[in-house]
């Protein structure tokens, strides 16, 4: 007997698979797995164990816990050459904590469920909850990949709605406001993303060699990118001058350090949200000009929050660049967006670009009122005497 359904009540059914004879004991071994749902979703599953038996590919899931998986997923991340650091975080974090020691056999949607839940209910959005997802479902495709296999049958994972994406913009007084606010350390760096869209990480891992001072260009090589391909990005507006200056600060002070942007001749650390709230705040209680736009009062409870984060600094910068005239190719080329979709989430138009658009509109149509016989002439000739054709034309 190769394996057999056995009903266990509505809807439910014991899929059992025959793997042989126990050496030791003489018992037969069976791998046992419940399906919920229709019977023919139970033949399909018995089906495809069948098969994996038969191939050798058979392994019995209950001795693999998601603690292994979770740990297969941070190998393959490190032997594929991705950027391992978030990846750890989230694992370690957050998957290992909530389903490491459960087994890869046991793990249903609703347990999947029951971890968004928790989740959401610590205010995290749903697109984290997402990415976060995306590796736990990673780590299951990797043991349906396996040989032996340590997954046989993975459950379905939710892919959650998102919030639209941020409309968030720097204005340039606010941009000036905010880098003259920060601590100095801080102020080189978010001149480059707010110039070049670059992303927070590509800014401060920026190393002086990957400067051409002489072309006023910085070099991005293959694998140092998010998107793992190169780019080149030209020195715009004073960035040049900033670099230069922080490659002085580097040869006087610290001679040993690689880095564009440095604190104390070492590497600036990625979370600097304290430095960067703190200089929020500040500059909307200031007594003289202050600047509300960049702080929320009302946000975490009363407690206040910053209304723009670094991360609003590449939206800026690919708007930027596209109001200045460059074509969005270029633009794309030099922020490093590989799809136009992805683009298109960034170069957001926003009320002003509106506003404009409105106010040239109502200057085409003053301009065409000021001479309306053209018009006149052309519709009373078009559709009294020629084809519709040529009316259509007109009209278009």
């Amino acid at each position: 007997m190769a394996g057999q359904i056995i009903n266990r009540g509505d809807s439910t059914w014991l899929v059992r698979v025959y793997l042989g004879t126990d050496p030791r004991t003489g018992k037969r071994k069976y791998h046992n797995k419940t399906i919920h749902g229709t019977k023919k979703k139970a033949e399909n599953y018995l089906s495809h164990a069948i098969i994996d038996r038969d191939l050798g590919a058979f392994a019995v899931p209950p001795k693999v816990t998601m603690g292994e998986l979770l740990e297969d997923i941070k190998r393959d991340y490190q032997i594929n050459g991705k950027s391992i650091d978030w990846c750890t975080i989230v694992v370690d974090k957050h998957l290992e904590p909530f389903f490491g020691a459960l087994k890869a056999a046991k793990l249903t949607t609703t347990l999947v469920e029951q971890y968004i839940d928790a989740r959401q209910k610590k205010g995290i959005a749903n697109g984290t909850i997402n990415r976060e997802l995306t590796i736990l479902r990673r780590a299951l495709n990797l043991g349906t990949l396996s040989k032996p296999k340590k997954v046989i049958n993975p459950p379905k994972i939710p892919r959650l709605k998102e919030d639209p994406p941020r409309k968030g913009f720097f204005e340039y007084d606010e941009f000036l406001a905010l880098r003259c606010e920060l601590p100095a350390h801080l102020r080189a760096p978010i001149t480059f993303a707010f110039y070049t869209g670059c992303r927070k990480g590509e800014v401060l891992a920026l190393r002086l060699d990957q400067i051409d001072f002489g072309e006023r260009l910085v070099r991005l090589n293959p694998g140092e990118t998010k998107n793992e391909q190169g780019r080149v990005i030209p020195l715009l507006g004073d960035l040049y001058d900033i670099l230069v200056t922080q490659r002085d600060i580097r040869d006087q002070q610290y001679p040993d350090c690689p880095w564009a942007f440095f604190k104390d001749g070492g590497p600036i650390g990625k979370d600097f949200r304290g430095a960067w709230e703190a200089a929020c705040k500040r500059l909307a209680e200031r007594e003289e000009n202050p600047i509300k736009g960049l702080w929320d009062p009302k946000a975490r409870d009363g407690e206040g929050a910053p209304t723009r984060l670094f991360h609003d600094l590449r939206r800026t910068g690919a708007r930027n660049l596209v109001r200045a005239g460059v074509p969005e190719r270029v633009v794309m080329d030099i922020g490093g967006w590989k799809t136009r979709a992805v683009f298109d989430r960034y170069n957001i138009v926003d009320e002003r670009d509106l506003k404009a658009a409105g106010a040239k509109l109502d200057a085409y149509l003053k301009a065409q009122s000021k001479n309306p016989h053209t018009i006149r002439t052309q519709t009373k000739k078009s559709t009294a005497g020629k084809p519709i054709r040529e009316a259509r034309k007109l009209l278009n």
